[in-house]
């Protein structure tokens, strides 16, 4: 029998599924689909903030749609090749501990051969991108390989896994534009610290054990801060989003303009909220991320059709 791995719901498909698959179901997540949201929010962010310039057309949904995709596929790619490279890590923190490779219910290989089959799947969506956007999409090969052995080397793997889940605002803003400037460059980087903010929220649940096997991650280096660093990563997001958001849409840094106020407010009440000495509520305040990027999503949809 096939154990409910913590942080994923009994009640969740995955966890009816044969358990023949799902295994493979729990490599890639797909037990747990905030991840995948997050990663497609970017892309979609991208494609609404580019059309602050250049408008919103029909063919924009599929170019959603193929987001979707792509971010379920390599989402559960890079989860699947994160767990081969922490399998022995991951048998000694409680939370990891039944994820299918230190649990035994896949082996090695076949945990290898499934995640070519989702980098197939994510091919197939890179083959549909215009010339340049394909080009910035390999760029962010080296930021997903070496993703996992961050933990092993600094104390803010944070603020690379937000340099690699937001890339996607970089692809789909050159899918509409034809290439990259300095808004949507300032957009990937306050993206990049909203990572910051709501993966250290997520790590708090990891304290103790991580400090036992030597895991480091932004929550342990916040310490007895953590709230504050939470709260200034979410700051310097707002910042850098606001002047992207006025930069992009009446000229450099013209602050009397429209910011994404209610995505502030967002990133604020989940700052205050959250507990980090409690992992459930952790848990929950770090869920309620995909809230923050729909209402950013939102907020540059409408400007879009303005």
């Amino acid at each position: 029998m096939v154990e409910v791995i913590p942080d994923s719901s009994k009640t969740h498909w995955v966890n009816r599924s044969p358990e023949r698959v799902r295994p493979y179901l729990q490599l890639s997540r797909l037990d747990r689909p905030v991840g995948y949201w997050l990663l497609a929010l970017p892309g979609w962010i991208g494609l609404a903030f580019a059309g602050l310039r250049t408008g919103l057309v029909w063919q924009d949904l599929i170019w959603g749609a193929l987001i979707l995709i792509g971010a379920i596929a390599m989402r559960g790619a890079g989860c699947s090749y994160n767990d081969i490279i922490d399998r022995d890590l991951d048998a000694q923190v409680a939370r990891t501990a039944l994820r299918p490779l230190p649990a035994g219910t896949v082996t090695l290989r076949q945990a290898w051969t499934w995640l070519f089959i989702q980098v197939g799947i994510g091919f197939l969506v890179w083959l549909c991108l215009p010339l340049m956007a394909k080009g910035i999409a390999l760029l962010s090969i080296p930021l997903v390989a070496a993703y996992p052995f961050m933990k092993r080397i600094t104390w803010f793997p944070q603020v690379w896994l937000g340099l690699t889940f937001n890339w996607a605002v970089l692809v789909t803003y050159a899918i509409k534009t034809g290439g990259l400037d300095w808004p949507v460059g300032l957009l990937y980087l306050g993206l990049m610290f909203w990572t910051v903010g709501y993966d250290t929220i997520y790590a708090c649940q990891d304290i103790e054990d991580d400090a036992m096997v030597g895991i480091k991650s932004s929550a342990r280096a916040f310490g007895s801060r953590v709230k504050l660093g939470v709260g200034v990563s979410y700051w310097l997001c707002f910042m850098c989003v606001g002047f992207a958001t006025a930069w992009m849409s009446h000229g450099i840094l013209k602050l009397d303009v429209f910011m994404p106020v209610l995505f502030g407010l967002m990133l604020a009440w989940q700052a205050y909220v959250f507990d980090p000495s409690d992992k459930d509520k952790a848990l929950k305040s770090f869920k309620a991320s995909i809230w923050g990027g729909l209402i950013l999503l939102l907020t540059y949809a409408l400007g879009a059709f303005q």
